[in-house]
């Protein structure tokens, strides 16, 4: 009989059902079937500069991701391996389909989308949450100036490493007996959005979670389950994900987020998309909130509704017409 996956060594087992061997088998499985990325699958399809401007013009136009000639070779690696499994001989028959399909749009996006991430990433901006922020919203709970819940937006969550070790300092930092937590985590891909909701993960990805948090929130596969771990169910509960595309006019999202995370994203979109990106992001930020983007990043002459709080962390200005607007949620 095998061994039940539990929790990472050192900490008490955990009943099975909180990892179903089927589910890891079944994306182990698929992960392994999906094959080498379209670039390494044979040689990629040509594609005619008349061609490329059709397909440059498109991707911005449905995500605002600019992709300049010195991307064509990227372009059509990450395409050919779709049309070959259409059985489309060229570039021309492809955008015909995705001009007409929209399915079919939305599986180009996936293909041409860069999906890198690792848990923790940039830790200084988990430090300072920890250090910074949740200190000042247990002493403004503590005296009745905010509500006991906290809305957290990662915007281009990726594959889910990014939300889930949002989750993890949020259920260190504030006991779920008194507050209310919830990460809502976004992308454009439905692909790498599917992947983030099995919350399955290659073992070697641990190597980025600190030890406090390995123990207490990933579980780790044994037997046939050997080499992946899994998100457990207190990391479920607290983060839910949705495709947005952030390049649209607007966004099905309801309410305020006391933090908004947009990292490493704006530095795939042109100027002017990245004023449109953060334009959009920023009515669903808490006039108390905070933005953060990636560390390569910066707002500068993007937004002048934005103040700097620390390095790539921003506020919103204080606002004349209503200052002390408190939280929706």
């Amino acid at each position: 009989m095998k061994k039940p996956v539990c929790k990472m060594h050192g900490a008490p087992r955990l009943a099975a059902p909180a990892i179903q061997k089927k589910a890891v088998m079944t994306a182990v499985k698929r992960h392994a079937s999906a094959g080498p990325h379209p670039s390494c699958d044979m040689a990629p399809y040509s594609i005619s500069p008349k061609d490329f401007l059709l397909f440059q013009a498109m991707i911005y136009r449905e995500s605002g991701i600019w992709l300049s000639e010195a991307k064509t070779a990227l372009l059509t690696g990450r395409l050919s391996k779709r049309l070959r499994a259409l059985g489309l001989r060229n570039f021309t028959k492809y955008y015909r389909l995705v001009d007409t399909d929209e399915e079919e749009r939305r599986t180009m996006l996936d293909a041409i989308t860069t999906n890198e991430t690792h848990f923790f990433r940039e830790p200084g901006h988990f430090d300072f949450l920890s250090q910074n922020v949740f200190p000042r919203w247990h002493q403004e709970a503590d005296a009745g100036k905010r509500p006991t819940q906290i809305r957290i937006w990662s915007a281009g969550c990726s594959s889910g490493e990014e939300p889930y070790s949002l989750a993890m300092l949020l259920l260190k930092h504030f006991p779920v007996e008194r507050w209310q937590l919830e990460v809502l985590a976004t992308d454009i891909s439905a692909r790498v959005l599917e992947k983030a909701r099995e919350a399955i993960y290659p073992i070697e990805k641990m190597k980025h979670i600190p030890q406090e948090y390995l123990r207490a929130y990933m579980l780790k596969g044994r037997g046939d389950n050997k080499g992946v771990m899994k998100a457990s169910p207190e990391l479920l509960r607290v983060v839910r994900f949705a495709r947005v595309n952030l390049h649209a006019d607007s966004y099905p999202i309801q309410g305020f987020f006391d933090l908004i995370l947009c990292r490493n994203v704006l530095i795939y979109f042109d100027q002017k998309s990245k004023e449109k990106v953060i334009s959009g992001i920023v009515r669903h930020l808490s006039p108390s909130g905070l933005l953060f983007v990636g560390h390569s990043e910066n707002l500068g002459g993007i937004s002048p509704n934005l103040r700097t709080v620390a390095p790539t962390v921003y506020a919103p200005m204080p606002s004349a017409d209503n200052p002390s607007r408190k939280i929706a949620h």
